[in-house]
């Protein structure tokens, strides 16, 4: 691959010259400049984009962190970045974190480089005190998973308040013991989906019992289906399962077909998310939807106000129930 060097050989100019045609064609005498262009193209070069906007400090490259491209829930999310960050002339670089520090130390150079001019985060995994530390410094917006800080603002949902509904929905279909698919609470969202699924028992005056209560190792189907599994081996009387995300519920969605359990009259289940593979499962999934396309798009609205130094307050937007054949 030719370098600038080789240009400014090839044309018997100084590198200088060669930079002054390429970031200033108007500073260069007509003459030298198209004895440079036409080296340019015999050569076939191609300048350093991101080299270029590192020393003009024009970086146009938006960071997305997630901690897997995997899951289907950031699916969305990303099209929505991807679409309104091209709108504002802005690209994207997709950071899959894998919740290692080391790995996020690699991305937050680059921001500290120059090489990207702010950053929207979806990892639930990632070192909070980091994160706070960076913002000072740093435009940076939150998207789903969030903490409460002057220089982080966040879109979200209330996870609280549609664990809370869905909850009291199968309430509401006469189900008396419903049990909890969670996952770690050191997450925000699974913190808050529990206490939604708490105070809607409390209201019907349903105290839950300890075995109601299950964690997966991790948001999959593989997960979901583990934890059915546990669940049906311990032979307890649940009539109804909420998991706090689509790929448990479909993983346990798995488990109950492979057994020959009729969904829904032996067993109802509840996810969260509504990703695409929800209405295609058998049964249908009934399932919270999050407006995940319009989050991305408001991250990057968020963000683009924060580079321009603008105040950007915390947006939380509505979400709905889509009840299906699960339920």
């Amino acid at each position: 691959m030719p370098t600038i060097q080789d240009v400014a050989k090839h044309a018997g100019v100084s590198v200088a010259t060669v930079s002054r045609v390429l970031n200033n064609p108007s500073s260069v005498a007509e003459l030298t400049r198209k004895k440079v262009e036409q080296s340019i193209r015999e050569l076939d070069y191609s300048p350093n984009i991101l080299g270029r906007n590192l020393r003009n400090a024009e970086s146009k490259m938006l960071l997305v962190l997630l901690p897997k491209i995997s899951n289907q829930f950031y699916l969305k999310i990303v099209e929505g970045i991807e679409e309104k960050a091209l709108e504002y002339g802005y690209n994207i670089l997709l950071c899959q974190t894998h919740s290692k520090l080391e790995r996020e130390k690699v991305y937050f150079d680059l921001l500290k480089n120059q090489l990207a001019v702010g950053a929207i985060t979806m990892d639930p995994t990632i070192d909070r005190q980091v994160l706070v530390n960076m913002a000072k410094r740093y435009p940076f917006v939150q998207c789903s998973e969030y903490v409460s800080s002057k220089n982080l603002p966040y879109v979200t949902i209330d996870s609280e308040l549609a664990a809370y509904q869905v909850t009291k929905y199968l309430l509401k279909q006469g189900h008396q013991r419903i049990g909890l698919i969670n996952v770690s609470e050191s997450f925000l969202y699974a913190r808050d989906r529990k206490k939604g699924y708490l105070r809607a028992l409390k209201e019907f005056h349903i105290e839950p019992e300890e075995d109601w209560f299950y964690s997966a190792n991790d948001v999959s189907l593989e997960s979901g289906q583990q934890v059915m599994r546990s669940i049906l081996n311990k032979k307890k009387d649940l009539t109804a399962v909420f998991a706090v995300s689509d790929m448990l519920a479909i993983g346990a969605l798995k488990e109950l077909n492979t057994r020959g359990i009729d969904v829904p009259n032996e067993m109802a289940v509840v996810g969260f998310d509504k990703i695409e593979f929800t209405s295609m499962t058998y049964p249908s999934l009934t399932t919270v939807a999050q407006p995940m396309y319009k989050m991305g798009e408001i991250s990057v609205d968020m963000l683009i106000k924060k580079i321009q130094g603008e105040e950007v307050e915390d947006i939380i937007l509505e979400h709905e129930l889509i009840i299906r054949e699960s339920t």
